[in-house]
């Protein structure tokens, strides 16, 4: 009894060892097979990254997408591409690194398309509503100092990188004379007001002296005091006080001051006449 017991459990333990030899075996095949796939597949790629077919020839095969006052021609120009190179071997991020330190764009990205071989490149456009003029000359060679370009979040842009892509690009025709620094925390919210509000035309913005704004309109030049929340009151102001161009005196008006929306001042030479809100 006690050998047969003793037999039977050589039996197993010989059957066991195979079986563990069967699985190394196994595993050994089924790791052996991916290692050769990882490395077909790498082949692959680099064999067809080598292939002429997968290459950009020309200016042609990059396409822009989301521009609007920028031309392609000139974008084109500015992207850093040695022509012909594989496709593969273009970096994205350079591109839209490079593009952005070139031109007045917000935002880039770039896809490789393989069918037909292209790049695609789509851009978001910083568009300049404003010319940024400065407060004073010092020649330190900073932004304050220099004329620039402002878009509608208050993000500043030097005037020569703009007018260096195309000297046929339109220039805004708002100006606004100050520091940046002083204007930016509410740039966004005024040009908001100014060209969502009353059809108030403002051509030009005096920020030089933040306790005092001076807007040039069709009535002429109007003080306002500070920035702060009643600056849509004093657009409507500006909007009700616009037969004031045909009042006889018209000629002599120095200015208008709206500090109090409410109550207008028109400065007429040496004198101030007050304008009462309901002849407005």
């Amino acid at each position: 009894m006690t050998s047969r017991i003793a037999s039977v459990s050589q039996t197993e333990l010989a059957q066991r060892r195979q079986q563990l030899r069967q699985r190394r075996r196994v595993r050994f095949l089924q790791t052996s097979w991916r290692i050769l796939a990882v490395c077909g597949l790498a082949g692959s790629v680099i064999w067809a990254a080598t292939l002429p077919t997968w290459v950009i020839r020309r200016p042609e095969q990059v396409r822009i997408e989301g521009n609007h006052f920028i031309p392609v021609h000139t974008l084109r120009s500015l992207l850093p591409i040695p022509y012909p190179q594989s496709l593969f071997r273009v970096e994205p991020k350079t591109i839209a690194r490079e593009l952005q330190a070139k031109a007045p764009i917000a935002d880039v990205i770039v896809n490789r398309q393989l069918f037909p071989p292209s790049l695609i490149v789509q851009v978001k456009e910083r568009l300049p509503v404003a010319i940024a003029l400065p407060a004073s000359t010092s020649g330190t060679g900073s932004a304050t100092d220099k004329t620039g370009l402002l878009d509608e979040s208050g993000m500043w842009m030097p005037l020569e990188r703009y007018t260096a892509l195309d000297q046929s690009l339109k220039l805004p025709s708002l100006k606004i004379i100050g520091n940046p620094e002083s204007y930016r925390p509410y740039w966004s919210a005024l040009y908001r007001e100014i060209s969502h509000g009353p059809p108030v035309n403002v051509s030009e913005i005096d920020w030089r002296n933040p306790a005092n704004l001076i807007l040039k309109t069709d009535l002429g030049m109007v003080h306002i005091g500070s920035y702060s929340t009643q600056f849509p009151a004093q657009l409507k102001a500006i909007d009700r006080m616009r037969k004031l161009s045909s009042h006889p005196s018209y000629g002599q008006i120095t200015y208008i001051d709206l500090r109090k929306p409410d109550a207008p001042i028109v400065q007429m030479g040496q004198t101030k006449e007050l304008v009462k809100s309901g002849t407005l």
